[in-house]
């Protein structure tokens, strides 16, 4: 956790961090109260009931509380939501097809892989398609998960900082060979590459086109 593995990651890891330490404290000061109540109301202390007509306070409290909590949660959650689903301006558009049980990854100039190939801290945006069934791609390190659907666009982006591979699975139930359903991200600084780039194009006989401005590919 907390690798900053992508823009997600760490907001991601702290929002649910913070629910989980909400829930715990939650959780503790149930269980307090109930063993106070157990021990403090039990029959032998109190042998003769007594009826509590109502507590307006404590009402208000128990209302209140629980309501400032839920509405933090889901601002935590409304505001990592948005930073997943807008996309920075000249994100790189890398097209990637589901299909029982294999994917797909197709670059601008046509170049197909069944590996994601993504140059270090570019901003990569993925044109989600399926060719039968509902799958989901999920990429574990970069906290980001999106259904791909049949005969429909969904978009996902990403960018990571630092040169490694990832782990890509389907994490919807896809069929009697969906636990095979993997592959990899594989971030390359900028001039490796590009220099993959111009390899594979030129073995698949497509055109080459550097994706990345020359100044990036320098740095």
């Amino acid at each position: 956790m907390l690798q900053d593995t992508s823009p997600f990651s760490d907001y991601v890891d702290t929002t649910f961090l913070i629910v989980v330490g909400i829930s715990s404290l939650v959780l503790l000061g149930l269980m307090i109260a109930m063993i106070y109540f157990i021990i403090r109301y039990s029959r032998k202390r109190n042998p003769n009931p007594t009826n509590i007509e109502g507590n307006v306070p404590l009402e208000i409290t128990w209302t209140v509380i629980p309501l400032a909590l839920f509405m933090g949660m889901f601002y935590l959650g409304w505001h990592g939501y948005l930073k997943q689903i807008t996309v920075p301006e000249g994100a790189h558009v890398i097209k990637v097809t589901a299909r029982m049980w294999a994917w797909s990854f197709e670059y601008p100039n046509g170049v197909k892989t069944d590996t994601l190939y993504v140059p270090v801290n570019t901003p990569i945006k993925l044109s989600l398609h399926s060719l039968d069934v509902n799958h989901s791609l999920y990429i574990p390190e970069f906290r980001i998960k999106k259904d791909v659907i049949p005969n429909r666009e969904n978009v996902m982006w990403f960018q990571t900082p630092r040169v490694a591979s990832y782990d890509i699975a389907c994490a919807e139930y896809c069929g009697l060979q969906h636990s095979y359903m993997y592959t990899k991200v594989v971030a390359k600084d900028s001039s490796d590459f590009e220099r993959w780039y111009k390899e594979v194009s030129l073995k698949q006989s497509k055109p080459y086109l550097p994706m990345l401005k020359e100044e990036k590919v320098k740095e």
